[in-house]
C-alpha cells in the first residue's frame, strides 16, 4: 500500500484531510499558549508508527506556519529539532524544552522563521531514525503532568482505583495519563485507540453473561410462573368441570332415586338393571303391566324411596319390617312367625289382591285357595283303604327368595320388578345382637317366606305348583289320589296297592327332594282301613260322611255341659280372650263338616251363661 493510500485510509479523505488535522492539532497548542515541536505535532496528527507519514505531517505544518496559520507563534530550531513557541519568549526557559546535547551554533541560535533569502530550510536530519525515539516529544515534564493530576477531582471520576475495566478516553485523568504514554512514545494513538475501543467494547459486553443469565433466569421465572398460571388455570377449570360434573351427578342421582331402584342390599340385586317384560305373557294372566320400579310404587302407593326402604336387604338391621315372635307347637316345641308391621302389610296385601290372587294353581293344591279348605282336601280320600300322609319339613323356610322371584318371573315380570317383588315378600330369619352398645338384628339365614306374612301361603303354592304336578302324574299312573293343603300331602288307594306301597313312598321321597322340598320322616303315617283314617284332621273312614274324631266332639260336649251350670269362664282353662267365640268357631268348624252333629252343641252354647 502506498503512502497516499495509507493516508487516505487513515483520514478517510485526500490532502487537504491532513492539513485540517494539522492545523487542529497545532492551534490546540496555540490556544493553550504553550510551545510545541513540529515532531510532536505529527505525532499528534499521524501516530508514530508511520514516518513517512509523520514526515509529511512536519512538511504541512512549516507550510502552516509561513502561510501566517500560527499568529504569535515564532519558530526556533534548537538541538536539530524546530520548536514553534510565543513571539518574544526564550523557548530554552519554558518548561520541556529539549537540553541540547552540544553548545548550540550560530545558525542554531536565529529565531526568525521567515528570510529574505526567500523559501523554509528543513533542519538538519538527526542522526537517529528510530520512529520511537522520543527526546523531541517531552513537551511535558513528570512535575507538570503531576501538576495537572493533582488538579483532577478524585470524587468526579468512577475510574480511580479500577482495576477490572479499561478506563474511556473522556475520562479526565484517563486523558492525562494517555497524552504522557505519547508524548513520551510509549504508545502512539492509534494503540490507545485500540485499547479504548477494546474498552469500551468490554465496558459494553463484560455482563453480557452475567445479563444473559439474568435475562434466562427471568425468562426461565416467567416461564415457571406462566406455567404455574396456566397449570392453576387448568386447575381452576377442571375444578368447575368436575364440580359441574358433580352437581349433575348429585341431580342425576337425585333424580334416580326419585324415579328409579338399582340396588337393594348386597347379593340381591344383579338383576335389577334387567327391564324385559313379557306384557303378553301379563296381560294373558290378566296381571297389572308393570314394567319399571316407578309403576311398581305407583301400583302400591308408595314413592320410589319408599319402595327402596321396604325392599331393602340388609344383613343386619337396627330395625326390620317384621315383628317376631314364638309360638307353640301342637306336637312340642316352637314355631317362630313374623308379623309384618303395617308399611309392609299393606304393600303385602295389594301383592295379593292383584298379583298372586290372578295366578292359577295346580287343582291338587287346597290350603289357602278361595272356595277350597280342609274339608275339600278330604273329601277325595273317603272311604279308601289305604290312606297315606306325607309332611313337608320347613315349608314356608324351604322357599327361598330366588324360588319366589322366579315365580314372578315365570308370569311374564321382568327380572327388575321381580326381585323387587320377591324382596317384599320374603325375610331373613334374624336374631338380636348387640354390638358397640347398639342392637341388631342379625340375618343367620336366606331370604324365604315369612310365616305371617299374607304372601306367603299363595306364593308358596306356586313355587309347588310343579311339585304338584309331578306327584299328581304319579299318582294317576299309580292309581292313586293325591291334594295338597299347605305342607301336608295326602294319598289314598285302594286295597290292591298295598303291594306298592313301598316302592311309591321312595317315588314320592324322590319327587319332593327332586322339587327342592325335603320330607319330614317323623311324619309319614300309612292309615289303613281297619282304623282311623283322618286328612287334616277330618275323619275320612266312611266313604259318604266326613267328621272330626270322637274325642274332639265329646270334649267340646262336655265343656259346653259343664257352662251351663258353672258357667262359660269356669270352663276357660286356656285362658282364651273371648272364650265364647272360641267355642263358636269349633262349632262352626264342625257344622261345615258335620252340621247334623253341630246344631245340638250350637243350641247347648246359646244356653250358657258367660
Amino acid at each position: 500500500m502506498s503512502f497516499w493510500d495509507k493516508l487516505k485510509r487513515f483520514f478517510g479523505g485526500g490532502d487537504d484531510d491532513l492539513d485540517l488535522k494539522v492545523r487542529e492539532v497545532a492551534l490546540g497548542f496555540v490556544d493553550a499558549g504553550e510551545q510545541f515541536s513540529a515532531t510532536g505535532v505529527a505525532s499528534r496528527a499521524v501516530g508514530i508508527a508511520e514516518p513517512a507519514l509523520r514526515k509529511e505531517a512536519e512538511a504541512r505544518l512549516h507550510a502552516l506556519f509561513e502561510r501566517g496559520g500560527l499568529p504569535g507563534y515564532a519558530r526556533t530550531e534548537i538541538a536539530g529539532m524546530w520548536l514553534y513557541h510565543p513571539e518574544g519568549v526564550d523557548p530554552r526557559g519554558m518548561p520541556g524544552a529539549p537540553v541540547p546535547p552540544r553548545p548550540p551554533t550560530p545558525s542554531a541560535s536565529t529565531s526568525t522563521s521567515t528570510s529574505s533569502s526567500g523559501g523554509w530550510k528543513p533542519p538538519k536530519e538527526r542522526a537517529s531514525t528510530d520512529p520511537y525515539d522520543t527526546s523531541g516529544t517531552l513537551t511535558l515534564t513528570p512535575e507538570q503532568l503531576r501538576e495537572r493530576a493533582k488538579k483532577i477531582v478524585p470524587w468526579r471520576t468512577a475510574w480511580i482505583g479500577r482495576v477490572d475495566v479499561i478506563p474511556p478516553a473522556s475520562d479526565e485523568r484517563t486523558a492525562l495519563i494517555d497524552r504522557g504514554f505519547v508524548l513520551r512514545g510509549l504508545l502512539t494513538q492509534e494503540d490507545l485507540d485500540e485499547i479504548h475501543r477494546i474498552g469500551d467494547l468490554w465496558l459494553e459486553h463484560h455482563d453480557s453473561a452475567r445479563m444473559a443469565h439474568a435475562s434466562g433466569k427471568k425468562s426461565a421465572d416467567e416461564a415457571i410462573e406462566a406455567r404455574r398460571r396456566e397449570r392453576a388455570e387448568k386447575k381452576a377449570a377442571k375444578k368447575a368441570e368436575a364440580a359441574k360434573k358433580k352437581a349433575a351427578r348429585a341431580e342425576a342421582i337425585a333424580t334416580r332415586r326419585a324415579t328409579d331402584v338399582i340396588f337393594l342390599g348386597e347379593g340381591v340385586s344383579s338383576q335389577l338393571h334387567d327391564r324385559r317384560a313379557e306384557n303378553e305373557r301379563l296381560e294373558a294372566f290378566g296381571l297389572p303391566v308393570i314394567v319399571t320400579p316407578e309403576q311398581l310404587a305407583a301400583h302400591l302407593g308408595v314413592t320410589v324411596p319408599r319402595l327402596r326402604w321396604l325392599a331393602f336387604h340388609q344383613e343386619a338391621a337396627q330395625t326390620t319390617h317384621y315383628v317376631q315372635f314364638e309360638v307353640p307347637k301342637r306336637t312340642g316345641g316352637t314355631r317362630v312367625l313374623a308379623a309384618p308391621k303395617a308399611d309392609i302389610a299393606a304393600a303385602q296385601t295389594t301383592i295379593l289382591e292383584t298379583i298372586l290372587a290372578k295366578l292359577p294353581l295346580d287343582e291338587a293344591a287346597h290350603g289357602f285357595v278361595t272356595g277350597r279348605s280342609t274339608v275339600t282336601n278330604a273329601r277325595p280320600h273317603q272311604g279308601r283303604d289305604l290312606v297315606i300322609n306325607l309332611d313337608l319339613s320347613d315349608f314356608f323356610p324351604s322357599v327361598t327368595f330366588p324360588r319366589v322371584r322366579g315365580v314372578f318371573r315365570s308370569f311374564g315380570y321382568s327380572p327388575a320388578i321381580a326381585t323387587i317383588l320377591a324382596l317384599l315378600c320374603t325375610e331373613s330369619p334374624r336374631r338380636p345382637l348387640t354390638y358397640d352398645g347398639r342392637s341388631y338384628e342379625v340375618a343367620v339365614g336366606p331370604r324365604a317366606l315369612p310365616q305371617g306374612a299374607c304372601t306367603s301361603p299363595a306364593l308358596s303354592n306356586l313355587v309347588a305348583r310343579k311339585l304338584d304336578r309331578r306327584l299328581r302324574g304319579l299318582a294317576t299312573k299309580h292309581g292313586l289320589t293325591y291334594t295338597r293343603y299347605a305342607d301336608d300331602l295326602t294319598f289314598s288307594a285302594t286295597a290292591e296297592k298295598r303291594s306298592e306301597l313301598g316302592m311309591m313312598l321312595a317315588r314320592m321321597r324322590h319327587v319332593i327332594e327332586d322339587e327342592g322340598f325335603a320330607l319330614n320322616p317323623k311324619k309319614v303315617r300309612v292309615q289303613r282301613k281297619g282304623g282311623r283314617q283322618t286328612v287334616t284332621g277330618i275323619v275320612v273312614n266312611e266313604p259318604t260322611k266326613l267328621g272330626l274324631p270322637r274325642t274332639e266332639v265329646r270334649r267340646l260336649r262336655a265343656i259346653l255341659h259343664a257352662a251351663r251350670i258353672q258357667g262359660l269362664q269356669s270352663q276357660n282353662r286356656e285362658r282364651h280372650p273371648d272364650f265364647r267365640a272360641h267355642l263358636a268357631g269349633k262349632i262352626a268348624y264342625l257344622a261345615m263338616i258335620d252340621p247334623a252333629r253341630a246344631k245340638p252343641l250350637r243350641e247347648a252354647l246359646d244356653a250358657c251363661r258367660s
